[in-house]
């Protein structure tokens, strides 16, 4: 049975292949089949959607429920992938979108199927349930297993994909059979250049836009950086991404298996990516990489699952390229919760540093510390970020407008391919 149009929203919470629906208040209420019908073909383009609904009330398209929906000027926002409350990134995407922060985009669904499926009774399963109970009764949020089930759009359609990186080349083909006309992807998009660049092409061919989660391109600290490096002739700049993991075997080896793609795939991603859009750097210009061995170290350890992997847990790097660029790059995954970067000039001596958080940010992050005293904290630093991504993306689904700044899929093309040639020549070097 496929998800209707027309339903009756009962006093419970009630589920319908596989998606619940927003619980009702104490009266019954018939929702009538919308007045418009949307069935793009597989190449039309976001412009183009968002003029087919130009001209349309509301009322044509809005469910008439608790909970709403996307109204016209909004996206009709479809999260895949969640996670965890308070760990997982997907979650704080959704906090961010129910919380009204990205104006411009309406979370109109949640797949979720690992909570709400093999997970629901297992670590965090109860607590998702909870959370998404109180989604649902506070937004009208419906919550599903699976892509395909989804209901046409009554808005353009953005799907923000933020689960596991192996599942995405499955679940981003779902979307755009789900009449997404945007997809949003969380880095580093595909496990492999080839899955990436087969995504790449299928959007292409589906005239479906893909932009990429890379935060920091937007971030205040990189704009600061750059201008100010641009006013010193020669200078260096060093880009140092740090996480909070306890610099213990145990909290390392379930990062590393977590986020098995490696170092360079996932945290240290986000870096590459400012390399890749504003210094020039792509395979094959690189003309020499070289690591900082006092800095950098490599461990194999056991994951919780007892299998063992290797990787960074700490690098820095200094990237030449061709065209006469020089670039360096350090991350940690113990350094506390603060990313930085800083401009040096042609005798080594640092003569710029702006971090993430400033001091104007940093109030913010200590309000939503208070706020949500169990969540990552990295998600608090880079919160204004996130928001500009989403916001900028979102309105670009809706009007066609260029989401500035916002890297595209071709971006986490070159990214992921500079990452895969880099991840052994420095483990290498650290031999």
């Amino acid at each position: 049975m496929k998800f209707s149009t027309a339903f009756l929203l009962l006093a419970t919470t009630t589920t319908i292949t596989g998606f619940t629906l927003p619980a009702a208040t104490t009266r019954h209420r018939c929702h009538t089949t919308t007045k418009l019908s949307v069935s793009q073909s597989s190449k039309t383009s976001n412009k183009d959607l968002a003029k087919d609904f130009d001209d349309t009330s509301p009322e044509d398209v809005t469910p008439s429920s608790s909970g709403g929906g996307a109204k016209v000027g909004q996206a009709e926002v479809v999260l895949v992938g969640c996670g965890a409350p308070n760990r997982g990134m997907g979650w704080y995407h959704a906090v961010q979108m129910l919380e009204g922060r990205c104006p411009s985009a309406s979370l109109d669904y949640i797949i979720e199927p690992w909570f709400l499926g093999g997970g629901a009774e297992g670590p965090g399963g109860p607590e998702f349930k909870e959370w998404a109970d109180d989604s649902t009764s506070k937004y009208g949020t419906v919550f599903g297993t699976a892509v395909g089930d989804l209901p046409e759009p009554k808005q353009p359609r953005c799907a923000l994909i933020s689960g596991r990186t192996a599942d995405n080349p499955r679940l981003f083909k779902e979307c755009i059979d789900a009449k997404c006309s945007t997809v949003i992807l969380e880095k580093p998009g595909a496990p492999t250049v080839a899955e990436l660049q087969l995504m790449k092409d299928q959007a292409e061919e589906a005239g479906v836009g893909v932009l990429m989660g890379y935060n920091k391109n937007v971030c205040k600290y990189v704009r600061k950086t750059r201008e100010f490096a641009e006013t010193i002739p020669g200078s260096h700049v060093t880009f140092v991404s740090n996480n909070a993991y306890e610099n213990t075997p145990e909290s390392l080896g379930e990062c590393f298996e977590r986020n098995a793609e490696g170092m360079l795939k996932n945290m240290a991603i986000h870096e590459l990516a400012l390399l890749v859009s504003f210094y020039d750097v792509s395979v094959e210009n690189i003309e020499s990489v070289e690591a900082d061995k006092e800095f950098s170290s490599m461990q194999t350890l056991p994951g919780p699952s007892g299998k063992e992997f290797t990787d960074f847990d700490k690098i820095k790097f200094t990237i030449k390229t061709k065209t006469g660029k020089e670039v360096s790059v350090a991350a940690d995954r113990c350094g506390g919760t603060d990313s930085y970067a800083t401009v040096t000039d042609t005798d080594g001596e640092e003569v710029f540093r702006y971090w993430m958080p400033d001091d104007e940010d940093k109030i913010a992050v200590e309000k939503l510390q208070t706020k949500y005293p169990t969540a990552m904290p990295y998600f608090f630093t880079q919160d204004p970020d996130y928001v500009t991504v989403k916001e900028r993306v979102a309105k670009h689904t809706v009007t066609g407008e260029e989401a500035e700044g916002v890297a595209t899929i071709g971006v986490a093309v070159e990214t992921l391919r500079v990452a895969e040639y880099l991840t052994p020549l420095l483990m290498e070097q650290l031999k």
